[in-house]
């Protein structure tokens, strides 16, 4: 619970482990094999080696993907917004973020009706996810109503036949495909399960993050203000119109650049997040923490960080119940500063878990919700139609990002641009 001690665990990769214990919960609650390497030598490796591809120059492709997609779906809903719009803000941004990170991974069925496939696929999505929390905690998937089935349908999407006629994969997604068909041991459905706990892996955390973004940009015009004129800036300096008939594009670079717009996103995650960090302990050692402090660690031990304890510490984040938009922003740059006990912390926002166990898919995570803002916010004027603010559900504390413990009513319109 100390953060000032975090970094002592994070540091022992090898002997606390957390991939035991992540491959026995993930096959557990998606229903593939675990990957043990007598059966699968390699496949674990294999597997991590592709996350290079969501990280750094080799991203820019999957942002401009998402970009284009990302407009695609918004211009087909604001097409029914010339006046004053009202939607439930969690499944509007369930709606868009879901069709266009599905596009943008796994692309389209060029003989299939795309949108009615994804909004059906969503549905079923929605119900599984909904009891997620129970197959972690291995509840006996028989007890969870349909669930089964549901999982089941879900897994079918990707099977092999299927996956083979899609157009325009994701350079990750085709990486993976070819490694998990090296593997003749996985049959069909277990290659379909790993596609599916992927897809699970992509919009599972990121929708209800995108959610609590814009909520609380919302909630606060002065925050959505500041944020509106960074991105009119941006698009402004590179000679871009604006306008319903206009595409925008901003590149991997220019989305690093808006500081404003990382720094509200960075303070919704500090606010919404409450994953903790697992480790097994792989061999009895002795921990050495600060200040001559030591833990006695035993194999099999499981040893937890909780980040929500350091994102809540008023000595890390002063007032820290309270929004500030631009919390993580000095003299026009990106703040990376913080400190407890009088010393500067190596970690001060974990929404991402930490060490080795960290999202790989963190960077494509966070870019996929400046990209939605940041369309939204060129395009469309929006309030919330009820100030009564809203809590969290913290069924999920402990797994990721929290998901609102209702839905919260919000009014959108066409912003009304100069020819």
């Amino acid at each position: 619970m100390d953060p000032t001690q975090f970094q002592y665990v994070i540091r022992h990769g090898k002997k606390l482990d957390f991939h035991e214990f992540s491959n026995e919960m993930a096959s557990r609650t998606f229903d593939y094999p675990r990957l043990s390497e007598a059966k699968f030598p390699q496949l674990s490796d294999h597997m991590r080696k592709i996350y290079k591809i969501m990280q750094g120059k080799p991203l820019d492709k999957l942002t401009d993907s998402m970009m284009i997609n990302l407009q695609h779906v918004f211009k087909w809903k604001f097409s029914q917004a010339t006046d004053w719009k009202t939607e439930k803000m969690y499944q509007f941004c369930c709606s868009i973020m879901f069709e266009a990170s599905f596009m943008t991974l796994y692309g389209r069925d060029p003989v299939a009706d795309g949108r009615k496939v994804i909004s059906e696929m969503r549905e079923k999505f929605t119900k599984f996810d909904a009891k997620f929390p129970y197959l972690v905690i291995n509840i006996p998937i028989a007890l969870l109503g349909d669930t089964k089935n549901i999982r089941e349908e879900l897994i079918h999407f990707f099977m092999p036949k299927k996956m083979d006629k899609w157009h325009d994969l994701a350079e990750v997604i085709q990486a993976r495909k070819e490694i998990l068909e090296q593997y003749d041991v996985l049959g069909d459905y277990d290659k379909a399960a790993h596609h599916f706990a992927f897809l699970w892996a992509s919009v599972g955390n990121t929708i209800p993050a995108t959610f609590w973004a814009l909520y609380y940009l919302v909630r606060h015009p002065e925050a959505l203000a500041a944020v509106r004129d960074e991105i009119d800036h941006l698009l402004q300096s590179t000679g871009q119109k604006k306008g319903p008939d206009y595409d925008i594009h901003i590149t991997r670079e220019q989305l690093d650049s808006l500081v404003l717009l990382g720094s509200v996103i960075s303070e919704s995650l500090r606010l919404c997040s409450a994953s903790m960090n697992i480790r097994v302990v792989q061999e009895d050692f002795l921990l050495e923490l600060e200040d001559d402090q030591s833990v006695s660690l035993r194999k099999g031990d499981f040893v937890a960080l909780y980040p929500p304890a350091l994102h809540k510490d008023p000595e890390v984040f002063e007032d820290p119940e309270e929004y500030k938009f631009d919390r993580f922003v000095e003299d026009g740059k990106e703040k990376t500063t913080f400190y407890k006990k009088g010393k500067k912390l190596k970690a001060f926002l974990m929404p991402f878990g930490s060490g080795s166990s960290i999202c790989p898919g963190r960077f494509f995570a966070v870019n996929e919700i400046k990209q939605f803002l940041a369309v939204l916010l060129t395009y469309v004027d929006m309030e919330l139609v009820n100030l009564q603010p809203i809590g969290q559900d913290n069924s999920r504390s402990g797994l990721g990002i929290l998901l609102p413990n209702s839905d919260v009513d919000f009014r959108f319109k066409l912003r009304e641009f100069d020819e």
